[in-house]
């Protein structure tokens, strides 16, 4: 957990139990840097924190205090119960997280990067996971920033996956290239989707229009997987963890940040998802898949616009 978290935590904790009581001032931001031996910044993170979360209230020139109703706002972002409802992407590894956090994670609305976010604005999902190149070139951080803009967004880092071509063993179809997709039949995921997205956007840089590479639409990087292997088609983007599920021919091409988006009112009921990533059992179980790059796990990170 991100140090400003692990002081938020602690001082929430304090007012829950009564030991601070509504209109108590917390430290000074300097005398509490030294009492968690930290750094200012890393203070005030935390203090904002608890702010957004209603737990205390800040003011210009002032300490901050404990609000009138702190002590529910503290159960409220402590309340081991809460559920956290993840919309967004398919992903493999993904579910292995999902099935190890169960019953603190559920997930919620259609699959697809666009699906979650615009669940995440709606407030029908506390966070998103998603893998979507901005069109400055920055992955997910933009997306964050503007859909939750007064929310104080953060990215939730999951992993890196590699995502690349699927093809029959041998690659009869010689789907070598981006390129080369113009004449094949083209196993595609569903519009919203990121990797949907990449799929345009490799062809579109590449000089062909995504509208006329033909073939059938799927839901899931497994589909894409079994439209191959069983000839509905003859290759699909997806991730490697797919082919190698089915022993499928894999050409790389690229590797993607693969996050969860969500606001500062999230983190509390992130927590299960961030200890799950963090267990060396589920990280053993996502490094057998193949494709995945798990140095980011766990990291949370504060956007700024």
């Amino acid at each position: 957990m991100a140090r400003y978290l692990e002081i938020g935590t602690e001082i929430a904790h304090r007012v829950r139990s009564g030991q601070l009581t509504p209109g108590t001032e917390l430290l000074a931001v300097r005398e509490a840097a030294r009492r968690y031996t930290t750094t200012a910044s890393t203070v005030v993170r935390a203090y904002r924190y608890l702010a957004d979360n209603g737990v205390i209230i800040l003011a210009d020139r002032r300490r901050a205090k404990v609000t009138s109703d702190g002590k529910v706002a503290a159960a409220r972002l402590l309340e081991a119960d809460r559920v956290f409802r993840l919309a967004g992407s398919d992903d493999p590894a993904l579910q292995i997280m999902i099935d190890h956090a169960a019953p603190a994670v559920v997930t919620v609305g259609n699959r697809g990067s666009f699906h979650g976010l615009r669940a995440l604005a709606r407030g029908t999902a506390d966070g998103a996971a998603i893998h979507l190149r901005h069109h400055s070139g920055t992955y997910n951080a933009p997306f964050a920033n503007a859909l939750l803009r007064h929310r104080r967004p953060h990215l939730l880092h999951l992993w890196r996956r590699e995502q690349g071509l699927l093809v029959a063993p041998d690659n009869p179809r010689d789907a070598t290239t981006i390129a080369a997709l113009a004449m094949l039949r083209v196993a595609k995921r569903e519009v919203g989707t990121g990797t949907r997205v990449l799929l345009d956007q490799l062809l579109i840089a590449t000089g062909i229009a995504p509208d006329d590479v033909k073939g059938p639409t799927f839901r899931s990087h497994l589909e894409i997987a079994l439209a191959v292997a069983s000839g509905i088609a003859d290759v699909g983007l997806g991730v490697r963890a797919a082919a190698n599920d089915l022993n499928l021919q894999f050409i790389p091409v690229t590797w993607e940040p693969y996050d969860i988006a969500l606001s500062a009112d999230a983190l509390g009921a992130a927590r299960p998802l961030i200890t799950t990533l963090r267990n060396p059992t589920v990280q053993a179980s996502i490094t057998k898949l193949g494709g995945y790059d798990l140095e980011p796990a766990g990291k949370v990170e504060p956007l700024s616009r």
